[in-house]
């Protein structure tokens, strides 16, 4: 392996999260699913969204956890109402005991600070769906929307194993890329949607893979990109036309850098190299 390569092997290890990060974090949430419990029927709560499929990047931001209401409990009438309300139902609950708790789009986020390894935890409250997934509310359009979370979880696990344990700690890699570049790209869930399509065995180096993606995704953001779980539309229906050209554009940028940085490597000029792809992944990648 080149020094280059042993750099990657630096990054996918730095993108990792740790042994202490994960007991935290768990921590954390176990008290959030506990405290909620204590005052809401619930039919089931578990921890979802990237976290869950093992590809956060650090640090730990909008750790994503489900209350499923039980649709036969005290809470049953929250079905029925706006969603704005049951959002505003469950902040109230949960500033009994987090004051900094507050509502933003489906979730209430529990904020723990910048500096913090685990920065914040979204909590969503949820119903079970008849035919798989769950209605989480969404305020912004007024209505309940369905989802499926754990068949997301499913397809990343399957799709890892297919790609004989890359496509994760690929996914981190472009994750890390869109945070280090401001974030042009939102959700970050839609470049784990994209990969999931883009992406074919067998990996090949990650530094290939990252320009090949990175062309393909500047290229093809403004398409629709359906959920994964054939539930909740179109995933990139957050971003507006100025915000997808914008998107378009930093990544065709990120490809332009990555581009760059391969064939400085090919030239043998690895040091320089390194330097491209610190401009892309900052402080996570280090030297060998």
């Amino acid at each position: 392996m080149g020094y280059i390569d042993d750099a990657f092997t630096n990054l996918k290890h730095n993108l990792e999260i740790t042994p202490t990060e994960q007991k935290l974090a768990k921590a954390r949430h176990e008290a959030i699913r506990d405290f909620v419990r204590l005052y809401w029927d619930l039919a089931d709560d578990f921890l979802t969204g990237s976290y869950r499929r093992d590809t956060k990047t650090k640090k730990l931001k909008d750790i994503d956890i489900f209350v499923v209401i039980d649709a036969n409990g005290s809470q049953a009438s929250f079905r029925n109402q706006a969603p704005i309300q049951v959002i505003n139902a469950l902040e109230t609950l949960l500033r009994q005991k987090w004051s900094a708790a507050s509502s933003d789009g489906m979730a209430v986020v529990i904020p723990y600070g910048s500096d913090d390894e685990v920065m914040s935890i979204d909590v969503v409250p949820a119903f079970k769906r008849d035919g798989g997934g769950y209605y989480i509310p969404d305020p912004s359009a007024g209505e309940w929307i369905a989802t499926n979370p754990k068949h997301h979880h499913e397809l990343s696990i399957a799709k890892n194993a297919d790609c004989d344990g890359k496509f994760v700690p690929f996914v981190k890699m472009v994750k890390g890329i869109n945070r280090e570049l401001g974030e042009p790209v939102k959700p970050s869930f839609l470049l784990e949607v994209m990969a999931q399509a883009l992406v074919k065995p067998p990996i090949g180096r990650y530094q290939d893979e990252i320009v090949l993606f990175l062309a393909t995704a500047a290229e093809r953001i403004g398409e629709e990109w359906s959920d994964p779980a054939g539930l909740g539309g179109d995933v990139n229906s957050a971003m507006n036309t100025t915000q997808t050209l914008a998107a378009a554009s930093a990544l065709d940028q990120a490809r332009a850098i990555a581009e760059r940085a391969v064939d400085l490597e090919d030239e043998e000029q690895e040091r320089a190299a390194y330097d491209e792809w610190k401009k892309l992944f900052g402080k996570r990648m280090t030297k060998p």
